[in-house]
């Protein structure tokens, strides 16, 4: 892996572009800009620009934020004893 390279890690699917490689204890690490996440290098296989998506750190903690802002708007209402066991025991 290169400085600047799509990666996708194989077993998430994350695709992100190299910004550092570095060698630690005989293992290749690969920082990725997706998740700013360090990523054994042999786990690691080129990716496509088209499966890449660069996010902004804003926009990540907007779209979290929102879904957790829909969830408080809307009220519900439940029976309890449709939620909770009953009976003795």
């Amino acid at each position: 892996m290169q400085i600047g390279e799509l990666a996708k890690y194989r077993a998430t699917g994350t695709v992100g572009k190299v910004l550092e490689v570095r060698e630690r204890d005989g293992v290749e690490w690969a920082l990725l800009d997706t998740h700013n996440l360090w990523y054994v290098t042999s786990l690691l296989d080129p990716a496509q620009a088209s499966e890449y998506k660069q996010f902004s750190y804003k926009e990540r903690t907007r779209t979290v934020h929102m879904d957790e802002m829909q969830g408080l708007s809307q009220e519900v209402e439940v029976d309890i004893s449709t939620v909770t066991p009953s009976g003795g025991g």
